[in-house]
């Protein structure tokens, strides 16, 4: 069992539900995030409110999960963005648990 971490923007959250159950991850929590992306010293400068800039609503899930579900998760975000026209892809990373109870 491994501990699956997806991030995704607002307008992906339906898709990346719909990649969960095609890879068959039935049990997943979830949360309302804002994410931030660094800007330059120069955009910074340029705005009266610089920490509100680059604020994007985001959503962040994560899941206790097998091997074969994260699996065929990734193949899926893979095709999934691949397709994007945008830079906001959906992001997954896996976390080994050593322990549980």
């Amino acid at each position: 069992m491994k501990l699956l971490i997806v991030t995704v923007v607002e307008q992906f959250e339906k898709e990346i539900l719909r990649l969960f159950k095609q890879a068959n991850i039935e049990s997943f929590s979830g949360s309302d995030i804002d994410g931030y992306k660094n800007h330059t010293s120069m955009v910074r400068t340029a705005s009266w409110f610089p920490s509100e800039k680059g604020r994007v609503e985001s959503s962040l899930f994560f899941s206790f999960t097998e091997d074969g579900n994260i699996e065929i998760l990734f193949e899926l975000i893979k095709e999934f963005n691949s397709t994007l026209e945008t830079n906001n892809p959906i992001k997954a990373v896996v976390v080994p648990i050593e322990k549980s109870i």
